[in-house]
């Protein structure tokens, strides 16, 4: 007679949560950061087709490491969840923590009760009126929510990239100071910073009229890292 196989529960939530961290672990990192106009979304990917930064609001974006198609799917969720209670009740209601509190609650159910739990992270940024009003909201593979301020670091060298940013990172920070300061610490010890080419940039600028997020490229990505 065969005996049955047993995992004890907290052997199984151990087990998943490692497998998600190694996927995660893989990912190139991505930085987010409050400067002084707003919000600044910075990842390490040469990709020109597959973001990893969107809009989602007129406020609000979202950055993710990890898999793609996983993480592509909580995007356009997160989309479709700001349009339909923006449309529902008014444009106001829409707001990052309203927006992370969805996140954490459908990958805390995948965590949970699926066999297989996603492998990645996410930030839900909402841009204040001031900086003082910026926020920041982490989210994890297991539904946890961190209420972030001034930075956040995720992917493979998430620890290195926060530390740095603890010692380098300061209020009232300037866009092109800022963009320097998230590609050499994303550049992390290589020989040569990250080239332009091979980062994805964007900024949810408080200034602009409702909505905020611009995509940074070409020849002002250029300026702003050459200072």
């Amino acid at each position: 007679m065969t005996m049955p196989f047993y995992v004890s529960p907290e052997q199984l939530i151990k087990d998943k949560a490692d497998f998600a961290r190694k996927g995660i672990s893989r990912g190139k990192s991505v930085v987010v950061l409050s400067y002084a106009d707003g919000i600044l979304l910075v990842a390490e990917n040469p990709s020109k087709a597959l973001h990893k930064i969107s809009e989602i609001y007129d406020r609000i974006a979202f950055a993710a490491v990890g898999k793609y198609n996983e993480f592509e799917n909580l995007r356009v969720a997160g989309i479709q969840f700001a349009d339909h209670r923006g449309f529902t009740y008014d444009r106001s209601d829409v707001t990052g923590r309203s927006l992370a509190n969805a996140y954490a609650k459908t990958l805390g159910a995948v965590f949970t009760e699926s066999p297989k739990p996603y492998e990645v992270e996410l930030v839900v940024a909402e841009a204040g009126a001031d900086q003082g009003g910026d926020q920041l909201y982490r989210i994890g593979f297991d539904g946890s929510v961190a209420d972030e301020r001034g930075y956040v670091a995720m992917g493979g060298e998430a620890e290195p990239i926060a530390t740095a940013l603890r010692e380098r990172w300061s209020d009232g920070l300037a866009l092109g100071p800022a963009t320097r300061l998230a590609r050499d610490v994303l550049s992390g010890e290589r020989e040569e910073p990250l080239a332009a080419a091979s980062l994805e940039v964007a900024a949810l600028e408080r200034a602009r009229p409702r909505r905020a997020f611009r995509r940074i490229t070409g020849g002002d990505l250029e300026s702003l890292l050459s200072g």
